[in-house]
């Protein structure tokens, strides 16, 4: 069983600003599957820094943006 990240993100949020994206058309987009892309929304997977700045370009936002890490995480 795959530990959950602390990571969390707001792509979901930011897919549906930008013209409803879909998972599928966000995963082309940054050269994943769309389960990855899943994995990553339901905070089971985090995405490698270079993915992670991928995502971030594909909204064009900063990649705090998208992703968030808690303060008080070990």
């Amino acid at each position: 069983m795959t530990k959950p990240t602390n990571v969390t993100n707001s792509i979901r949020a930011l897919r549906f600003a930008h013209g409803e994206m879909t998972q599928a058309e966000l995963a082309e987009r940054v050269g994943v599957t769309r389960q990855t892309v899943i994995a990553i929304e339901q905070g089971r997977y985090s995405p490698s820094l270079e993915m992670a700045f991928r995502i971030a370009r594909v909204f064009n936002v900063s990649i705090d943006q998208v992703f968030q890490y808690p303060e008080d995480a070990p």
